[in-house]
């Protein structure tokens, strides 16, 4: 799935040439130059043009999760993925009551030895949530592999891979982690609901708070536009300075909404597992879909009057409120009014 990224292939119906060289210098030259292997890394950017993507990508950070344990069964089925595996299964991580391996014991079977990565504190903190990494000769000690690390990032396992032993043990890693972790996944699932996106009672109303804290905010800084007591900010027009003001507003409320729906929602939720491994969506994506969907712009500027002093016919002329200017309250999952 990987090499789907160079080509900017998708699976719409999307279809691929062959080509077959004839003479001895076209195929050298395919041979030498154009092979998908010798291309890993991008002599353009020097960064690596694929790297572990979606299903792999989401897969990879699951696995290394510090819940997942295998039986010895699971990793016996799961060593038969592993290219150029030598025969021997690891030392089990717990030997009592039961022999059990850890998730990140699977993931170090395919990380070449040769891999030495330290990234993120070595604080007591960042080490309780597995935010750091830290890989070993080639063994995974602590963290998740998330984007940063098996994407096609400079500096990720996939550019060390190339860099130290070629385009074939780079292969290998990228093949590699694909059959190893989309085989468990197969077993372990992934999947996601309306339910990852929906916020308890607390955070709900400390929306709610923030929300109509800021619209109070607005209302105050409108009265004072409409009374003339609005000063106007140094190089900018009364006008210009209400927008501003307005508009720190609202942003500050869409800003605190997504914080309190982010520390609300749980590590183990699959919005979040996406997000966070970085295989699809963004905190934003989240925060749109469970506290609101927030204020829109036209060129940099809040919705412009398109009728006569108004955005819609929905509202009176005049209306300078967050609503009338493209400001939605509602979030997606409780859906949006006519005039939102």
């Amino acid at each position: 799935l990987s090499v789907t990224s160079p080509y900017n292939a998708d699976f719409d119906g999307d279809e691929m040439n062959l080509h077959v060289p004839q003479s001895e210098e076209t195929r050298a030259e395919v041979r030498e130059l154009c092979l998908v292997p010798l291309n890993i890394v991008s002599p353009q950017k020097n960064s690596p043009l694929m790297g572990i993507v979606q299903d792999s990508l989401a897969g990879a950070y699951k696995l290394c999760r510090r819940d997942v344990f295998l039986t010895k069964e699971e990793v016996m089925n799961l060593m038969l993925w592993v290219p150029g595996w030598d025969g021997v299964i690891p030392q089990p991580a717990i030997f009592k009551p039961r022999p059990r391996w850890t998730g990140k014991q699977m993931m170090s079977l395919v990380i070449p030895p040769e891999v030495n990565i330290n990234a993120g504190s070595d604080s007591y903190a960042s080490l309780l949530k597995d935010d750091s990494v830290l890989i070993q000769g080639g063994e995974l000690m602590y963290g998740l592999m998330k984007k940063k690390f098996v994407g096609a990032q400079s500096g990720g396992i996939i550019h060390i891979c190339y860099n130290e032993l070629g385009p074939r043990a780079a292969m290998a890693f990228l093949n590699g982690v694909q059959q190893v972790v989309t085989y468990w996944l197969l077993h372990n699932g992934h999947s996601i609901g309306i339910g990852d996106t929906i916020p308890d009672k607390a955070t709900i109303e400390k929306i709610q708070m923030d929300i109509n804290r800021e619209k109070k905010l607005v209302d105050e800084i409108t009265e004072k536009a409409t009374n003339n007591t609005l000063e106007a900010e140094p190089g900018m027009s009364v006008r210009a300075t209400f927008e501003h003001h307005v508009g720190v507003a609202l942003n500050r409320a869409r800003d605190r909404a997504g914080t309190t729906t982010q520390n609300s929602l749980k590590d183990s939720n699959n919005a979040v597992t996406m997000a966070s491994s970085g295989s699809k969506g963004s905190s934003i994506n989240i925060s749109q879909m469970s506290a609101l969907v927030g204020q829109q712009m036209v060129e940099g500027k809040r919705i412009p009057f398109g009728f006569n002093y108004r955005t819609l016919p929905h509202f009176t002329k005049d209306d300078y409120s967050p609503e009338a200017r493209g400001f939605v309250e509602n979030s997606y999952l409780r859906g949006l009014t006519p005039s939102e």
